[in-house]
């Protein structure tokens, strides 16, 4: 970056860095700094019956206030735990005559951003706050780029960044700035252990399978495709791991689970992601009435865990995950919103419907697409608290049993919370013969227009053919499961780096990314 990009306070900085340099002052060392304490741990248990156990801390943040008082200061440094404020005098870091660490480094060199190291003893102000007296002082990382300021007063902050431009494409700034960021990050990682424990307990075996595949399976979605030079073969990112986790099942796992990154070549929106992050689940033996009984106890049990109730604020809604959660199926969700029974009709009937209500239907949608966009136009949003919507029409679900009771639907069930597709889940499909018939079906979509319809995995159907148990998967979006128990609108929130277009210069030029 050239001078001419920079702005006045960014070339300061670079004066100061120089200035560090003639003094001999490493300002980026690359030595060990012994921390020992934390600011979250010093404010919570000081006290003064104890505070002989705190007469020599080290602790290491970054400065985010500065009060200036001549001879003495009060910094204000937030660590990873917290913020706490440290009282800086000048005698007591200049022990000699030579005041250049005070003078210079400190009140002229040293900016609102910059690592620095304290030394000191624990004590409480006059005002009562708990706090650092310094001893020693050292510089652990310049900061070259000032940060936006975040005015506090009486622990209120005021002027916090809000520009999601900013936030989202800057995201170590915005967890230095906005601390109640790093909070959601903090309970997404709980959410994720919470769910790992519950499996764990389970029996539950996590696995890792492939991200790069030969064919994309498992969903109905766009892939991303690449290509291997060395094979000379193209290769898909997957969209979904559920053909490979079966696989296991067949192998002899009676339960198998992994945290998933997938990718979907589709729309962007504030629920949607091009990379995302699935949980999915898969139980020998089991079926899909014993899986929305696990999944209920489990929705409970993070909400429980996280904020010690089962009802939990989202948006204007709060969303009780008590169990057990209502259930209806999929005819009756649609015919109890549009006033219309689908069961009985054909492709053309249904089309002509979708048609009459206003939804697109055309020439290269099957029965199971149509039916999917019918309910999700007219019924999805209206599921605000926990709802499992059962029994799927078979065309809708080419990896799903049929149905035990219920010519021409299948055993499967969707959970819809506030609007949206939480979790997906099926009694699967066992039987090879017609796993291959449900796969030709989705070539000939496929052969009709249909981009997001499944390809054959042939290896997946030899699998199959070994025998595979009854078994129950699921399918659990963490992304958005994370939006809910954290109160979070957009996807990008609870994301620390969301997909963004490339960022643009002045000028129009684009920012080179590698």
């Amino acid at each position: 970056m050239s001078n001419l990009e920079l702005s006045e306070q960014e070339l300061l900085r670079r004066t100061k860095l120089e200035e560090f340099v003639k003094l001999g002052i490493d300002a980026y060392p690359a030595a060990l700094y012994p921390v020992s304490h934390k600011a979250l741990e010093i404010k919570g248990n000081f006290t003064l019956e104890n505070a002989a156990q705190y007469k020599e801390i080290c602790i290491a943040g970054r400065m985010m206030s500065v009060r200036d008082m001549g001879k003495a200061a009060f910094v204000v440094i937030q660590d990873a735990t917290g913020k706490i404020q440290i009282y800086i005098r000048r005698d007591d870091i200049c022990s000699t005559e030579d005041k250049t660490m005070y003078d210079v480094v400190f009140k002229k060199l040293l900016d609102i951003g910059d690592i620095i190291g304290i030394k000191g003893y624990g004590f409480i102000t006059k005002t009562g706050e708990t706090s650092v007296h310094a001893t020693e002082i050292t510089l652990l990382s310049k900061s070259l780029k000032p940060l936006p300021i975040v005015k506090e007063k009486d622990g209120e902050s005021f002027d916090a960044v809000t520009d999601p431009e900013f936030r989202y494409r800057q995201r170590y700034a915005d967890l230095i700035i906005n601390p109640e960021v790093r909070e959601v990050f903090k309970k997404r990682t709980k959410i994720v252990q919470i769910i790992r424990n519950f499996y764990n307990d389970l029996g539950m075996l996590e696995v890792d399978t492939p991200i790069l595949q030969p064919i994309p399976g498992g969903a109905a979605a766009r892939p991303f495709t690449t290509h291997h030079n060395a094979l000379d073969m193209p290769l898909y990112l997957r969209i979904a791991n559920e053909l490979y986790l079966k696989r296991l099942i067949v192998g002899g796992f009676d339960g198998v689970f992994e945290f998933a990154k997938d990718f979907r070549n589709e729309g962007m929106d504030r629920t949607h992601n091009p990379e995302f992050t699935v949980m999915e689940m898969y139980a020998a033996y089991k079926d899909y009435f014993w899986m929305m009984e696990q999944t209920e106890k489990l929705l409970e049990k993070i909400a429980m865990e996280l904020h010690g109730t089962s009802n939990v604020e989202v948006g204007a809604q709060i969303i009780d995950f008590k169990a057990p959660f209502k259930r209806i199926t999929m005819y009756d969700a649609i015919k109890e919103h549009t006033g219309i029974d689908i069961s009985e009709m054909d492709e053309a009937q249904l089309r002509d419907t979708c048609n009459q209500l206003g939804i697109h239907a055309d020439s290269t949608m099957g029965k199971g697409k149509m039916i999917d966009e019918l309910f999700g136009e007219k019924c999805e949003a209206t599921y605000i608290q926990p709802t499992y919507i059962i029994d799927y029409p078979e065309e809708m679900s080419p990896l799903t049993k049929k149905h035990r009771s219920k010519k021409g639907l299948v055993e499967r069930f969707e959970l819809i919370v506030n609007g949206k597709e939480l979790a997906n889940a099926y009694s699967e499909l066992n039987d090879p013969i017609d796993q291959r018939k449900r796969f030709e079906d989705q070539v000939a979509l496929m052969e009709r227009g249909d981009d997001e319809a499944m390809f054959i995995d042939h290896d997946f159907l030899r699998a199959l053919e070994y025998g595979m148990p009854p078994t129950s998967g699921i399918g659990i979006g963490i992304d958005r499961l994370t939006m809910y128990m954290t109160n979070q609108h957009s996807i990008q929130d609870v994301l620390f780096f969301p997909q963004m277009r490339m960022e643009v210069k002045q000028g129009g030029a684009t920012i080179e990314t590698k």
